[in-house]
């Protein structure tokens, strides 16, 4: 375990809100619903799980909430800002700043270090000044534990240090949402509890942290499990219900 910013009380103010989405696939064989009239709030501060069974509609409510794919209906707002009004480019320079992803599979860049990653990711979005850049992706690194790897290339660390370096990477533009599609999937059991210590420590300094996972015992580690079947939200966990 590694707890590493100070506890602060979280507000209740809303930073996701989905009102009645769905979301519809269009193929030549067939139309897919994938979403159904999905009504979710979030607040600032949480530490929320999103848990179903493959192909429940879990990820593309992960992609609505990060802007990465846009709802057939309703209406998605994210730390003040409705998403859907937005062009393609405008949606990925407010993601950059609003928004940090931790996938799965890491994807982190192979031909460049692990801090080399962090910078690239300032670059691109441009919120941190370049003469705090380099300070910032060290002192990033160091708080998950890995500056010691900085000047190494991923395929060197380990799974749970990649995934580290990842989260540390997603935190780069100081976003106020970290959202994470099973980040723990392919790590060990002492490494995966690690990384979901990480994730609280992040809510408990004000950030949300929205994760996708298939964790049975996700209950106890969580602040709310949201349980969603057949792209509709059935069972929310009974503590801070805003559906």
């Amino acid at each position: 375990m590694f707890f590493f910013w100070d506890t602060k009380p979280k507000s209740m103010n809303k930073m996701i809100l989905l009102e009645d989405v769905s979301k519809s696939f269009q193929s030549k064989e067939r139309s897919y619903t994938a979403l159904k009239n999905v009504n979710l709030s979030i607040n600032k501060g949480e530490y929320v799980a999103i848990v179903g069974k493959s192909g429940s509609g879990k990820s593309t409510l992960l992609n609505m909430i990060a802007g990465i794919d846009y709802p057939t209906k309703g209406k998605i707002t994210v730390n003040g800002t409705q998403i859907g009004m937005m062009n393609e480019g405008k949606l990925a320079a407010w993601r950059g700043k609003n928004i940090g992803i931790v996938f799965q599979f890491f994807q982190l860049i192979p031909t460049l270090t692990i801090r080399e990653n962090l910078l690239l990711a300032m670059e691109f979005v441009g919120a941190i000044p370049k003469n705090k850049r380099l300070e910032r992706a060290n002192h990033l690194l160091e708080r998950v534990g890995v500056v010691d790897q900085a000047d190494k290339m991923p395929a060197n660390l380990s799974g749970g240090q990649q995934q580290r370096a990842a989260i540390a990477r997603a935190l780069a533009n100081n976003p106020e949402i970290v959202i994470a599609d099973e980040p723990t999937g392919n790590l060990d059991s002492k490494t995966a509890g690690a990384i979901n210590d990480l994730f609280l420590a992040l809510a408990r300094m004000g950030k949300t942290v929205v994760v996708v996972t298939h964790e049975k015992d996700a209950a106890s580690k969580f602040d709310r499990v949201i349980t969603i079947s057949d792209g509709q939200i059935i069972i929310p966990e009974p503590k801070n219900i805003l559906i």
